[in-house]
């Protein structure tokens, strides 16, 4: 009766790789009960997440060719826009977010266009709007610009509303740190740099300040949720974002922060199942509305709905 802070299924969104090719279901080494799924069966696994209160997945996309420019992320034909449309036809109730970025699709694995041998942060915009636009017109409800560039927030939401789609929501990627937690997602993706590293336009893990001047720009921009990523080496910026915006904020429990927990509890160390509960719960406290994570379906099978 006087518990401060609930976690609830509802408030969690679960991560999801697509790949191309049928029946397929690859398990990623390095986050364990996650897996890289054909569209065919992706279906499958979103019906399985909504039927456990589960409101919402992101997609993450792994082409069948990446090059220069990621044009497999703004491809109508995209293996993210299939995976959109076969979840909507199945699971009509599931909000579907798609993440926007590059990427996932430069054979070069940086989250924009390469000139001089440095990201381009303005040529860049124009891709990332087109990629937004392409994954709502298959149906997309949410779009989550998580390149960091400049101004992108602001670009996306002047082509959806040119377009009519003024009610797509953004949930933009305000704070996301150049952090070592990605490791795990980068092996997933296939999308781990091939050169140089992403500190030139993702933030300094020592910058407190910065994170909400970045978060304010993008509300500025008709950002309508903002994200913290990673989570948990986080909790003070959520909740100085918690107080001083009165927007929704989600936070990404990221694949590092999943792997950690999941080799303790493989090696006897630590209480999988508190231990998971515990940091989730702490996201919650600390002024997350919405919570994006690897142990979404084993949580929501604790809590119900």
């Amino acid at each position: 009766m006087v518990r401060e802070t609930r976690l609830s299924a509802r408030s969690l969104v679960y991560p999801l790789f697509v790949c191309p090719g049928s029946k397929v279901k690859d398990e990623i080494s390095s986050m364990p009960g996650n897996y890289r799924w054909s569209v065919d069966l992706l279906a499958e696994e979103g019906k399985r997440a909504h039927d456990l209160g589960i409101p919402a997945v992101i997609l993450f996309g792994i082409p069948e060719s990446k090059d220069d420019v990621g044009s497999g992320a703004y491809d109508p034909d995209g293996i993210v826009q299939r995976a959109v449309r076969a979840l909507k036809k199945a699971v009509p109730g599931l909000l579907v977010i798609c993440d926007v970025c590059l990427d996932e699709y430069t054979s070069h694995g940086h989250c924009g266009l390469i000139k001089n041998e440095e990201v381009d942060n303005d040529s860049t915009l124009e891709l990332l709007a087109k990629t937004a636009l392409t994954q709502v017109r298959a149906g997309a409800d949410i779009v989550a610009p998580s390149d960091m560039m400049d101004g992108r927030v602001g670009r996306i939401r002047s082509e959806l509303d040119a377009r009519g789609f003024t009610n797509v929501p953004i949930l933009a990627y305000s704070a996301k740190y150049a952090s070592a937690f990605y490791g795990p997602f980068r092996e997933a993706a296939d999308s781990a740099p091939k050169f140089g590293d992403r500190k030139s336009y993702q933030m300094d893990p020592a910058n407190q300040r910065e994170a909400l001047r970045e978060i304010a720009l993008d509300v500025e921009e008709g950002a309508d949720i903002i994200m913290i990523k990673p989570a948990l080496p986080y909790l003070d910026i959520i909740a100085l974002a918690r107080r001083q915006f009165d927007v929704p904020i989600a936070a990404y429990q990221v694949s590092g922060e999943f792997a950690l927990i999941e080799a303790g509890a493989r090696l006897g160390w630590i209480d999988r199942e508190r231990i998971m509960m515990e940091t989730l719960l702490s996201l919650r406290r600390a002024g997350a509305d919405i919570i994006l994570t690897y142990f979404a379906k084993d949580a929501a099978r604790l809590l119900g709905c």
